[in-house]
């Protein structure tokens, strides 16, 4: 467990559904979010495996009865080849570094403790990661992809980004998601617009 309690505990996105601050093109964007979730194309199930398993430890969900789904939405972006639009200079094109890297891990991890990273402890899988991060890694299962790299702009660029673009993610932040039509109008320094969430004080309930 994280300890992490979110300020928002009484707060949900989804109240805003059929209110002023939706219009229904916002509508059908989330709930495509919330009820199209993808099925497996572009990994092998093995990858897919793999990646349920170092997303887990990137993004810890222990709180949720069912988690914010994540792989599938990487899946589905490499399946439709959905990238940025460039790529680093030492970095092979998004979906090689996507098999390779993931490939390396699973190597790394058999390599390391002769069974693969799902078997792994949670202590030893924190460990890969943290040494697949700062570059700690057997060249021979990486060729020309850099671990570090690797990690930082795709594993954990992606996992955060989609954790955060999930109405369950906004709840737990307070965040009042798209908004279309009405829009923000107080933006500046501790101001709030009447239709956003209020946190918990919660020093003043324990007091």
């Amino acid at each position: 467990m994280s300890g992490f309690e979110t300020p928002f505990l009484t707060y949900d996105v989804l109240d805003k559904w059929d209110s002023p601050s939706w219009n229904e093109q916002t509508r059908e964007v989330v709930r495509k979010r919330l009820e199209e979730v993808p099925q497996r194309h572009f990994l092998t199930a093995g990858q897919w495996s793999l990646l349920e398993a170092i997303v887990a430890r990137l993004m810890p969900q222990p709180e949720r009865d069912e988690p914010v789904p994540i792989v599938p939405w990487i899946d589905d972006m490499l399946h439709h080849n959905r990238s940025p639009g460039y790529r680093y200079a030492d970095m092979p094109p998004m979906r090689d570094a996507w098999r390779k890297g993931l490939d390396a891990i699973g190597a790394e991890a058999r390599n390391r403790h002769g069974k693969s990273f799902e078997q792994l402890s949670p202590e030893e899988q924190d460990a890969l990661l943290t040494d697949v991060q700062h570059n700690r890694v057997e060249s021979r299962y990486w060729d020309d992809l850099p671990a570090g790299g690797f990690f930082l702009h795709h594993l954990l660029k992606e996992t955060i980004g989609i954790y955060y673009s999930h109405p369950d993610a906004w709840s737990e932040i307070g965040f009042g998601g798209p908004a279309s039509p009405r829009g923000y109008a107080r933006l500046g320094l501790d101001e709030r617009d009447p239709w956003e969430a209020r946190e918990l004080d919660f020093e003043a309930e324990d007091a």
